[in-house]
């Protein structure tokens, strides 16, 4: 229930938003205020831990996990994998974007944003000295079937390579 509250109140605030100003300021702000939960949400999850970080990247999965199993229950289906420092998330059910779609708006692509931001958001926070670059490679906010995040913890090293790599601004 508390989930399904959070996601309503972050909706409506999304749509007056949009109502007050347009489309374009309402996404920066909701990715920006979306993120800084994100800190929020991990920081209280390693709280209820008793844990300062992640102990590595899988650690890190299995938390973001129990988060999403315990408290966001509703609207979110994802497969994670771990490959070294790198992580991919391929989502399949996404409560913003359907919430987007419901709402009846111009773009669908604003829970993408937000998402993108989002996890750099967990991983900055659950392993606070691993640099984390995120990469969308598919979202389904811009028509795919899926949406297709990798998350590399060596990002800082690497941004020649990822920026390379579909269009990926460091």
């Amino acid at each position: 229930m508390m989930a399904l509250l959070a996601m309503a109140w972050d909706g409506q605030w999304f749509l007056k938003v949009y109502e007050e100003f347009d489309w374009e300021t309402a996404a920066r702000l909701n990715a920006r205020v979306r993120a800084a939960f994100g800190r929020i949400e991990m920081r209280r999850m390693l709280r209820a831990l008793g844990k300062p970080a992640a102990d590595d990247v899988e650690d890190g999965v299995r938390i973001i996990l129990t988060y999403f199993q315990e408290v966001l229950a509703a609207g979110f289906d994802a497969d994670f994998t771990v490959e070294g420092d790198r992580v991919q998330v391929t989502i399949i059910r996404c409560a913003a974007l359907l919430g987007c779609q419901r709402a009846g708006l111009e773009r669908y692509d604003q829970a993408c944003m937000a998402c993108q931001g989002l996890w750099q958001a967990y991983f900055e926070v659950l392993l606070p000295h691993s640099p984390v670059r995120t990469r969308a490679q598919e979202m389904m906010g811009h028509g795919a079937s899926r949406c297709h995040i990798l998350i590399d913890m060596e990002g800082r090293e690497n941004d020649e390579r990822l920026a390379g790599e579909n269009g990926f601004q460091p």
